[in-house]
């Protein structure tokens, strides 16, 4: 046994401690850890430049925080304005419709009149819809396609190539390639196409 005590070291210790406390000891294979150094002492000069330091890096935090939260809802407002004004321009162009609606129910006319009106608003409305870049899903004679149409049905058609639409039975539409929303269809059904 005096062979392995040989082979223990121990480390110091600091003044004031127990040696049986602050005693590290290694054994073959093992390292020793340094003991962690303490910090020097720093005046009070260096204490207040640090602190004043500190102080005015919170207080740079602080501003770009509200800096970021301004702008942040610098941007919300704007979108909204965006959203207003976009919305505006469009109601704008609807208005002289919604005028001659107003005319067509004030008129006293025959029926026939007010037919011919009501087919006018109807074209000024696809005119407003036009300059607005909105158009008509093609539907009728197409090949149905159900990205562009909801079918609501099938009919027995011989005149129409099966899997075609046969009627329309509320127009779809597209802003620029953006589907609106879709036509709804009845979808044509050829027995002849079928049978072959």
């Amino acid at each position: 046994m005096p062979e392995e005590n040989e082979q223990l070291t121990a480390v110091e210790t600091p003044e004031g401690a127990s040696a049986p406390a602050q005693q590290e000891i290694a054994t073959e294979g093992q390292t020793l850890e340094p003991a962690p150094e303490q910090a020097p002492p720093v005046s009070r000069e260096e204490y207040e430049q640090l602190r004043a330091e500190r102080d005015q890096l919170l207080d740079r935090l602080a501003r770009l925080q509200a800096e970021f939260e301004n702008a942040r809802k610098r941007g919300e407002r704007e979108r909204a304005e965006y959203r207003d004004f976009a919305a505006a321009s469009v109601v704008e162009q609807f208005l002289p419709v919604l005028d001659n609606f107003e005319l067509a129910l004030k008129a006293a006319g025959t029926t026939e009149q007010l037919r011919s009106g009501v087919e006018l608003i109807v074209k000024q409305m696809e005119d407003v819809l036009r300059q607005l870049q909105v158009n008509p899903v093609p539907a009728v004679g197409e090949a149905f396609d159900p990205r562009m149409h909801e079918a609501m049905g099938t009919v027995e058609r011989v005149d129409l190539p099966d899997q075609h639409v046969a009627e329309e039975i509320r127009r779809g539409y597209k802003l620029r390639e953006r589907l609106l929303r879709p036509a709804l269809v009845r979808v044509a059904s050829n027995p002849k196409q079928t049978e072959e």
